[in-house]
């Protein structure tokens, strides 16, 4: 076979030269032990946890080296496009803190490497793949559909393994008349890969997560390009990744099967292999039993979960670390108000297996993360969060801004700040109480308690109540309360001697907040009261006291 012939046949048209190429896009110019990697997603427009979990592994790995991050959009597979879906993914990763240096952007390109759009790079690839079948690496294949899947179903019936090899490959040795043949008819081919591995090799691996690896080689001829021309992903993923300069390239673990095939892709191409890190799934307690995370069975897995539920994207990215890196945790406690950047996050310290998924321990993350915001912030992205799917209480947060800060200020600060948001969906119930449009009686008095008390202890604290008390003076009214109605003021006295008491000075409170909160638990009464003012207050204890 005249290989030279027969590339010129098949891509007549090829005339840019590897040379070009690798002057075009020359090695990258940066310090030792610098990483370059890349997200690499398909447009599909499904963006999903396990995005976001790769984006962050590769993230921090780029950025704590000095490296480069870049995006690069496999839109290789047009039937799984979705329209705008490119730009969905772009969005959402900068809102989850996942920034690329260059890339595609939602504007085009940004950067000396591309186009990083892998439609196109169609011309790119041709000039790589005549050479490959210059070299004897690669075939013309007119197989049909039809023949195809007649293929299948005898290897079916034989218990043979499936694919395109040995007997089964029958474009693999055919003779150039036969090609020639086949394309002056107009016959579509795609191109395949001519394997030389065998089933009965292992090829040993070392990936930077799983550790060292013993995989069977590939025997498979591979498509390389299909018939109009666009590559798959293996041939697409080897060309780009060694012209964009990619040293490490961090994908999921599904793809550790085709790990063989393509380290025989990178060795045909005269390419150096990158590194690997093969990322574990992310999986939950079903039962007693883990699973994968399921776009059918979980709605966690679609970011868009996160948004709805108003989760702060510094949660979520927090939480991801905790998952990622089994030492995050202690470093977080022993520094509570670094920024996740002093981090220093590490691939060894990523389970090759995957990692478990728990929502509880993500609330409890993100109840920290909003206790460190201050009052502005809270107020900036829980009203931004209120606008899309609250709009009554964006309404009500927004009238008067400075209100709302105020309300978002009590016990924010210090050692031991108060942690009652886990999610900007837990606003409404944390502060709606504060809006008149919004306050209603949620919690009853407990049965236990005369309504005769009750109704004492609100006409007595009216009396006397001033919001210019300090919370000193404030509370003694309060426990003056108590004494007058026989409850306990001293929670010493009353633990010793219960039975002496109609109660103690925390179910005077209690009386109090739920006739100003409507519930029986609500942030500091006297900051509380603070805000609201004299008229509110003053107010809603009247109402009580009348529906009692």
């Amino acid at each position: 076979m005249d290989y030279n012939y027969l590339a010129e046949l098949l891509f007549p048209d090829v005339t840019m030269t590897e040379q070009e190429l690798e002057e075009k896009f020359p090695p990258r110019i940066l310090k030792e032990g610098s990483i370059v990697s890349r997200m690499a997603p398909s447009p599909t427009g499904f963006v999903h946890l396990g995005n976001l979990v790769q984006g962050l592994t590769s993230e921090r790995l780029c950025h704590q080296s000095n490296g480069i991050l870049f995006l690069r959009v496999e839109d290789t597979d047009q039937k799984r496009e979705v329209a705008g879906a490119v730009d969905v993914l772009i969005n959402t990763l900068k809102h989850y803190n996942i920034n690329f240096d260059e890339g595609a952007t939602v504007d085009g390109d940004s950067g000396n490497y591309g186009p990083y759009r892998q439609r196109q790079r169609k011309d790119i690839y041709h000039v790589y793949a005549k050479r490959l079948v210059r070299e004897g690496k690669a075939y013309p294949c007119f197989c049909t559909e039809e023949e195809l899947a007649k293929n299948h179903e005898q290897q079916e019936a034989l218990k043979e393994n499936f694919g395109y090899y040995g007997k089964w490959a029958i474009w693999r040795d055919r003779s150039i008349e036969d090609i020639e043949t086949q394309l002056k008819l107009g016959m579509p081919w795609v191109l395949r890969f001519r394997s030389n591995g065998s089933i009965d090799n292992k090829i040993k691996f070392t990936d930077c997560i799983k550790g060292n690896l013993e995989l069977t080689e590939n025997d498979i001829d591979h498509v390389l390009l299909k018939s109009d021309g666009i590559p798959t992903y293996h041939f697409a993923h080897a060309v780009d990744d060694h012209l964009m300069r990619t040293t490490h390239v961090v994908r999921g673990d599904e793809w550790l099967s085709t790990l063989p095939f393509h380290i025989q892709l990178f060795t045909a191409l005269g390419f150096k292999v990158p590194k690997y890190l093969h990322i574990g799934p992310l999986m939950k307690m079903d039962g007693d039993s883990k699973r994968k995370l399921s776009k059918r069975k979980d709605p966690e897995l679609a970011l868009t979960f996160y948004k709805q539920e108003g989760y702060p994207a510094e949660s979520l990215y927090e939480y991801i670390l905790t998952v990622l890196n089994s030492n995050y945790e202690d470093w977080r406690r022993m520094n509570p108000d670094a920024p996740t950047d002093d981090f220093k996050f590490s691939f060894k310290k990523m389970n090759p297996a995957g990692s478990l998924f728990d929502e509880a321990k993500l609330n409890d993350v993100s109840k920290n993360v909003i206790s460190r915001m201050t009052s502005d912030k809270v107020y900036e992205l829980s009203s931004e969060w209120a606008r899309e799917y609250d709009p009554e209480l964006y309404d009500e947060m927004t009238a008067d801004p400075s209100y709302t800060k105020a309300i978002f200020s009590i016990g924010r600060g210090g050692k031991k700040p108060r942690k009652d948001l886990s999610v900007w969906k837990d606003v409404r119930g944390y502060i709606d109480f504060f809006f008149d449009n919004l306050f209603e009686i949620k919690d009853a008095y407990p049965d236990r308690f005369d309504k005769n008390d009750i109704k004492s202890t609100l006409s007595e604290f009216l009396k006397t109540f001033d919001v210019a008390d300090d919370s000193g003076v404030w509370f003694e009214k309060i426990k003056d309360i108590a004494d007058m109605l026989g409850f306990a003021s001293d929670m010493k006295a009353y633990r010793e001697n219960p039975e002496a008491y109609r109660g103690n000075v925390s179910d005077i409170s209690m009386f109090i907040r739920i006739a100003i909160t409507g519930k029986e638990n609500s942030p500091d009464m006297y900051s509380v009261m603070q805000i609201l003012g004299y008229d509110r207050v003053a107010q809603r204890i009247n109402n009580m006291i009348n529906s009692l």
